[in-house]
Order: structure tokens, then sequence, then C-alpha cells
């Protein structure tokens, strides 16, 4: 991966959920009372994933701690006693929600580069009262867990902050048990970006430059070996009207070409299972 791509999301979002931290609290779901830095833009895509229903018990302030696109959690099949693990696990609350799903007899494991991340999502696991829950320091790109030792990936729009996306899927592959799942929301491509989104690091950042296309997508998971893949739109965004400061260099046709470019996806791919001789 790119280490320029690499320290730019791990610098924006430590000054994120610093930001959120020892905020006000008691927002609406989805919403922050403070100003994190992310863009108007992003705020969109990660609002309003979660309902109450899904976060009871869990700590009152770990929803505005949340970044995703998706709501992983909800949209997959998981069961008691399984081992999760959660790409990109941010301040933890896919953890925690998988952890109450596989029950005291499974695991789930999160992922992160960022030390303000780890350092929120272990104090939200000791609120919780979670205990089998553990937070891994490491890049997803080389997740530090053995080969054929984890039932499902979740991921929640973290994928696409990647600069070796195919790193990532092979790895998915390597610590993925053989019939073991890939369950993640991410942001997906509809139709190409303008060049100057492409290349913008807040864009970047922002979960929208390195997005694929859903057909890329596909290709890659079928590279690194995955089976029964699909890519279901959840959500379409309407930028034509954002006043982000991540639209402010484009031009009104580009900003026409966006209309239905950006969506949120929920990717399923499968590992196949060994042939029994």
């Amino acid at each position: 991966m790119s280490e320029t791509i690499r320290e730019v999301v791990k610098k924006r979002y430590a000054k994120a959920i610093t930001g959120r931290k020892g905020c006000c609290g008691g927002g609406s779901l989805g919403s922050s009372c403070c100003d994190t830095g992310l863009s108007k833009a992003t705020k969109m895509i990660t609002g309003n994933l979660y309902s109450e229903s899904e976060v009871e018990g869990l700590p009152e302030d770990l929803i505005a701690t949340s970044f995703g696109c998706g709501n992983p959690t909800a949209l997959a099949q998981l069961y008691p006693g399984e081992t999760v693990l959660d790409l990109g696990s941010g301040a933890g609350l896919d953890v925690l929600l998988s952890a109450k799903r596989v029950g005291p007899y499974g695991k789930a494991y999160g992922l992160d580069m960022t030390d303000e991340m780890l350092e929120e999502a272990k104090q939200n696991q000791r609120k919780s009262g979670l205990s089998n829950v553990e937070f891994l320091k490491g890049h997803i790109e080389d997740i530090p867990l053995p080969d054929n030792s984890v039932d499902v990936i979740i991921s929640n729009c973290v994928i696409n902050l990647s600069g070796d996306k195919d790193k990532v899927l092979n790895e998915c592959f390597r610590v993925l048990k053989p019939g073991g799942r890939v369950a993640v929301s991410d942001i997906v491509l509809k139709k190409a970006l303008p060049p100057k989104l492409q290349q913008d690091m807040t864009a970047w950042a922002g979960c929208i430059a390195g997005a694929l296309s859903d057909t890329e997508y596909q290709g890659k998971l079928t590279t690194a070996g995955f089976e029964n893949i699909e890519v279901q739109v959840t959500q379409v965004y309407d930028f034509t009207e954002s006043d982000s400061e991540m639209f402010a260099q484009l031009s009104k046709e580009e900003l026409v070409q966006l209309e239905g470019a950006i969506v949120s996806s929920f990717i399923r791919a499968r590992k196949p299972k060994v042939n029994v001789v």
C-alpha cells in the first residue's frame, strides 16, 4: 500500500476519533455533536446505519464513533461458536455486535492500524462487558492471524481505503477456513469518477477515490480464489448538490457525472470447501 495513502487515512481517522471522544453525546443515531474533520460527504455516507435495538446494551456514544457505509452485522449470517474478523474495526461497534451474535463460545477479532481507534475500541469493550473479543494492531494487507483460522470476515467501508486491494483479498482468502465467508459493506462505483476526484487524497480518505467498480470487485475476488460472489447495492448517493470541500474543485458538468456513480454495496463471497477424497 502506498505510504502516502496509508498515512493520510491514518491521520484523518485518528483526528476523527479524537474529535468525537468526549463529545456531548445523546445525539441521534449516526450523527455527531462535534466537528471531526471528516467531510460532509463522508458524514452523508456514514449516517443512520444502526437501529436503537441493535446497539442496546453497548456504550451509548459508540454509534457516534462509527464511520462505516453499511451495517454488515445486520446483513451477514453469523452463528454461535463462529470466529469473526472485522477488517478496519475502528471504535469496535461491528466487533461487539458480532461478539454478541456468536456468543461466549465464539470469538470476534477487530483489526485496525490506528492507535487512537484501538484505544477507543478497548474502552468500549470494557464498558460492554464482552469477553469474547480481541483487538489487534496491524494492516489489512498483512492480517496477523494464522491460515484457516476465521469463519467470517466482515468490514465496513474499509477495503476501499487500501492502496493494494489484491493483497487484502488474498489475505482474506488465506485466513478464512475452507468454506469461510466474506460479508463486507463497501463503497462501489457504478461509473468512473472525474480524474480530479480520483487523485484527491481527501476523496480517498473519504471512502470515494479508492473505490472499485462492481465488476472490478468481483474480478479481484475471483482472482483471489473466491466463489459464490455477489455485489448487492444497498444505497445510492446523490452528491450533485453537495457543498462538501471534496467536490469544490469539480465543475457543474463533473458533478453531474457523479449522479448514480457512488453506491454502498454489500459484498458476499465464499472460500471453496476442501474436497474430501
